[in-house]
């Protein structure tokens, strides 16, 4: 609760600034008209376009202001759909389709109309847009030093113009740098306190105390909101109670036997991270609802949406529609102003204090419970070379603080107490059959899990034989790939795999394992996969005994620019990851929907993984709670949790962990062979030409039918 005295100094602040930004658009107002009237005097056509820039961030972040009074008053209760619709396009509208072209947030405006100073001012502008959610949670800080670092940045132009010489760029540069590691403290504080304080409950009120008959709550988050996101709320609308009542259940449920399986003890915890794409709130609901009845509140946060708030390290929350994938993508790297050794330890610091002042809290938070979607419109991005790029050093530090910053969270929501789960639903982008494929995602997700629990001991069992397991692509699939797996020293009571069922990852159907990396080699491939809503064409991934050694795809004409989209996006800036997963997706049903649907390109990998056999880059599915013992349903324990960089957890964590795992599926389609060979180099063939041939294994083939 903020007091009196800080509430007194930040209204004066906001006052004074307010007055300020006032009297700029004013005078900027008769600069720009007296250029236009061709009475400018002297002014330089870059003097021009600086007034342009500024004069539209001053308006932009005087309406912000406005919002914000609007929202502490409670006005947006009162507004009209249509009216809440038109404040949504206001907050927008620069970054949506064409407007983005010609907007001061797209970094190849700035460059070509502001020259140096382009860079620092793109990214200056991108930072403001963060006060859209600051306004409508209420959050006035964090409104008031945004618009103190615009004035305090617009300052250097005028004490430049007035002295008639070039506004220094690296005063720019600092005055951003100090705004960024003065305020880490304010933003980690909250963002940490967001994460296991359920007082913080901002959009758990608009959940539980709006009408959810009515698609204005839709517009109280202040997030991007389409006819996707109000359709999606309309369909859930029109679903019998006991429909929505089954998705609610099937979610939580399989939180809750995701900590029986793994022996944890959820009555020690009272929160749970609830995340969603808008439009879900009425199966969210009944959600928090079953939530209670095991004892946990829920937190729910957004998304960070700028450096300030670690845009781009903290890629979780709940969202609505994104405005506009190439503007994020142009501001990925937007940290790179900013990020050296010395506010990474800075940064780092804020983070354990943060959770060192709310360490019980964590200690009693869960972990995620996730609704994914999927659907959207396939994106491929454009390399700006306008943008910020990170350097190489810039690389390595922040996957050294990934690493650092996982240990952290690690040491206060204890990997070994914690658990997750995830499901994902179709939103309307996904076309006009829209509610067919809801419907089947449905049936997919709530699949029989005994039966396929037993099928896939079967599969296990076998595979526990192996030496190494093989896998070879068809076609156009290029794969050829030995995966080394651990010795058991007693069958009867080990395992290497674990039997997935539907509890942490909805739906059913795969069997995984921590391979070993000596004597894991070869090439992975696939033709086309979307991997964090992004696509990549002809993925060829090269392994030496783990790791990997070389990468490429076809998303660009240049190998230079293929390498560095997949170091940015699937090596997360390491130099080579391990392959820390290997997995046999068994979920035929959802392949043949998917097929017969004509989804395959818009499932989420949630459910893609399972639709083939699968390879993880990064941390094993185990990571930081290697030492837990974890069982399978029929009593076997699961040895295969480390491989040789996690067992180094023991010496150096920095040299352990990757705080990245991607996951990366072979479609049946693709798959000529994957095979079990055992030690007296004998072969059992799995999977031949697409199909399990393992004997037990039949049924997984029904679903095919006369696809065959």
């Amino acid at each position: 609760m903020m007091s009196k005295e800080m509430k007194e100094v930040l209204d004066e602040r906001q006052s004074l600034s307010e007055t300020r930004l006032k009297e700029l658009i004013e005078e900027l107002q008769e600069r720009i008209e007296a250029v236009e009237n061709l009475n400018a005097g002297e002014m330089t056509e870059t003097e021009f376009l600086l007034d342009t820039y500024f004069i539209r961030q001053f308006r932009f972040v005087s309406f912000l202001y406005q919002v914000y009074d609007y929202c502490c008053k409670g006005g947006l209760r009162q507004d009209s759909l249509e009216q809440l619709r038109e404040l949504n396009q206001a907050l927008y509208r620069d970054v949506i389709d064409e407007a983005y072209d010609d907007s001061s947030y797209n970094p190849v405006v700035c460059e070509k109309e502001l020259g140096e100073y382009g860079q620092i001012l793109c990214v200056l502008a991108a930072e403001l847009r963060g006060m859209i959610a600051a306004a409508f949670e209420k959050r006035q800080e964090e409104l008031v030093i945004r618009v103190e670092l615009l004035l305090e940045m617009y300052g250097v132009f005028e004490t430049a113009r007035a002295e008639g010489v070039k506004a220094d760029l690296q005063d720019l540069k600092d005055i951003f740098y100090w705004y960024i590691s003065d305020y880490t403290e304010v933003i980690l504080d909250r963002r940490v306190c967001q994460q296991v304080q359920p007082l913080e409950d901002f959009a758990t009120r608009i959940i539980m105390d709006s009408d959810l008959s009515d698609n204005r709550y839709l517009y109280y988050y202040g997030e991007y909101i389409t006819a996707v996101e109000e359709k999606t709320a309309d369909y859930l609308r029109q679903l019998p109670e006991e429909t929505i009542k089954l998705i609610a259940d099937t979610y939580t449920e399989g939180y809750r036997i995701g900590f029986e399986l793994a022996k944890k003890d959820l009555s020690k915890k009272k929160t749970v991270n609830i995340r969603y794409h808008i439009g879900f709130e009425r199966v969210v609901k009944y959600a928090i609802e079953n939530f209670k009845k095991m004892g946990l509140s829920p937190v729910i946060y957004r998304q960070a949406s700028s450096v300030l708030e670690g845009k781009g390290l903290h890629p979780i929350g709940f969202y609505g529609a994104n405005p506009n994938k190439q503007y994020d993508y142009d501001h990925k790297d937007d940290l790179g102003l900013v990020w050296d050794k010395k506010y990474q330890m800075r940064k780092l610091e804020c983070l354990k204090a943060a959770y060192e002042e709310y360490k019980e809290l964590a200690y009693e938070h869960a972990g995620p419970a996730v609704i994914e979607t999927f659907g959207e419109k396939e994106f491929n991005p454009v390399n700006k070379p306008q943008a910020i790029k990170l350097s190489d050093k810039q690389q390595k530090l922040l996957a050294e603080y990934s690493i650092s910053a996982g240990q952290i969270v690690n040491e206060y929501i204890k990997g070994e107490e914690r658990s997750f789960t995830i499901i994902a639903f179709p939103t309307p982008d996904i076309g006009g059959n829209f509610e067919q494929v809801f419907d089947e995602t449905i049936r997919i997700n709530t699949l029989d899990y005994t039966l396929y629990r037993d099928m896939q001991q079967r599969l296990i069992d076998v595979l526990d034989e192996a030496d190494y397991v093989l896998i070879k692509g068809k076609g156009n699939n290029q794969t050829n790939l030995k995966v080394k797996l651990h010795t058991l020293e007693n069958p009867k009571t080990q395992t290497n795999f674990e039997n997935c069922v539907a509890d942490v990852n909805i739906p059913v159907g795969e069997v995984f394992t921590s391979p070993v990396l000596a004597g894991t080699e070869g090439i992975l491939h696939v033709t086309r996969v979307y991997l964090n809503e992004l696509k990549y064409d002809d993925l060829k991934i090269t392994f030496e005994d783990g790791m990997i050694s070389d990468y490429t795809c076809g998303n660009f004409a240049s190998e230079e620019e293929n390498k560095k989209f997949l170091k940015d996006t699937v090596l997360h800036h390491h130099d080579s990851l391990p392959l820390g997963e290997f997995a046999i997706g068994t979920n035929t049903t959802a392949y043949v929907a998917a097929k017969k649907l004509q989804i395959e390109d818009k499932l989420p990998i949630l459910i893609a993984e399972k639709m083939g056999p699968h390879f993880a880059v990064g941390d094993t599915c185990y990571s930081h709670s290697e030492d837990i013992a974890v069982f399978n349903p029929d009593g076997k324990e699961i040895i295969a949790r480390d491989n040789e960089r996690s067992i180094l957890r023991k010496e150096d964590m920095q040299k352990a962990y990757f705080g990245c795992h991607t996951d990366i599926t072979i479609p049946y389609d693709e798959l000529g062979e994957l095979s079990v060979v055992r030690r007296d180099n004998s072969v059992e063939v799995i999977i031949e030409d697409g199909r399990f041939v393992l004997e037990g294994l039949e049924k997984l083939n029904e679903p095919f039918g006369e696809d065959d």
